[in-house]
């Protein structure tokens, strides 16, 4: 059984690597009668597309995938490539014009990981296609390709993250899962231990984020960042307990990643309830932090050395 976002029925998720340019995509499709989704938004920098639609108030109550990728703003453009995929599976939202796919998504900052490039609308499709065959879901892969965390004292010190997933069984049967880029400006830390996992590495230790931003706030650099992520259950939720989740699960992100939900970060989680089991809204929300900070974790154990810039087996060799 997955061990991952995929082990939620219906649930599948893909990704596209460039390891040339450093960068990528991840998509999360849902089954073809689409999803209730909700989301919340805590960064101060964030690069998103069709979050509007995602309010409770809202008409479309149903998404058919999300869309996760590198390359800034300009990598916005490629969730197209998810819609020309779900259309030709006619997959989408029905109007008097024809189908349209509804995708949400988010963007990281990795412009300074390897080449100035970002993925286009061809590697959202093959993504959509990777989904289907079920590649491998976690490392330093898709939108993950180009994350990296601990930016404050500069390139030179950060470290490789990419891309964790995780997954629990609900008490009344049911599933919640959930996967995370890990591209934040602060360090990653064990929300069990409070060890620092990866971050601003010297050479021989860790510093910490908030001895540089209060010893030399003028020298810290803060870079661009954002955490993202999805967390998928096959309980019932209406639109408005999907944001609640979220805001629930960016707790686990807080417990991992410090400081979490600054200036210099997009962070945002998106929700999605694909079934009708039936679950305690604050359960699944406690779940979702848990999952979220795991997926977290995952996403810097899972990393790999790439552009000169260390992970975490290079420093905790057998772990």
């Amino acid at each position: 059984m997955a061990d991952n976002i995929t082990r939620v029925p219906g649930i599948k998720a893909g990704h596209f690597t460039d390891q040339n340019a450093l960068t990528g995509c991840t998509v999360i499709l849902t089954p073809p009668a689409g999803a209730v989704a909700g989301v919340d938004l805590r960064g101060g920098a964030p690069g998103t597309r069709e979050l509007g639609l995602l309010g409770s108030d809202m008409m479309v109550e149903r998404v058919h995938g999300i869309y996760l990728g590198g390359g800034s703003a300009w990598g916005l453009d490629a969730a197209g490539g998810v819609m020309d995929f779900l259309a030709e599976k006619n997959i989408g939202y029905r109007t008097g014009g024809g189908l349209v796919p509804i995708v949400p998504g988010a963007i990281i900052y990795d412009l300074e990981v390897g080449e100035r490039a970002w993925p286009d609308r061809n590697m959202a499709r093959r993504a959509c296609e990777n989904a289907e065959k079920g590649f491998q879901i976690e490392g330093s892969i898709g939108a993950g390709t180009g994350a990296t965390v601990g930016k404050a004292a500069g390139p030179k010190m950060m470290m490789k993250a990419g891309c964790g997933s995780s997954a629990v069984s609900l008490p009344g049967g049911g599933v919640l899962g959930g996967i995370a880029i890990v591209n934040g400006l602060g360090e990653i830390r064990d929300p069990e231990t409070g060890e620092i996992i990866a971050g601003i590495w010297d050479g021989e230790k860790f510093l910490k984020t908030r001895d540089m931003f209060l010893a030399a706030e003028e020298k810290a650099s803060f870079g661009s960042n954002t955490m993202l992520g999805v967390i998928a259950t096959d309980c019932f939720l209406t639109p408005a307990q999907a944001t609640r989740v979220a805001k629930m699960a960016h707790d686990g992100l807080a417990r991992t990643v410090y400081p979490a939900h600054t200036m210099s970060d997009g962070d945002i989680i998106f929700v999605l309830s694909t079934g009708e089991k039936k679950a305690n809204i604050n359960t699944l929300g406690m779940l979702a932090a848990e999952v979220m900070a795991e997926s977290i974790v995952r996403g810097v154990k899972k990393a790999e050395k790439a552009g000169g810039i260390i992970a975490y087996g290079d420093i905790s060799p057998g772990k």
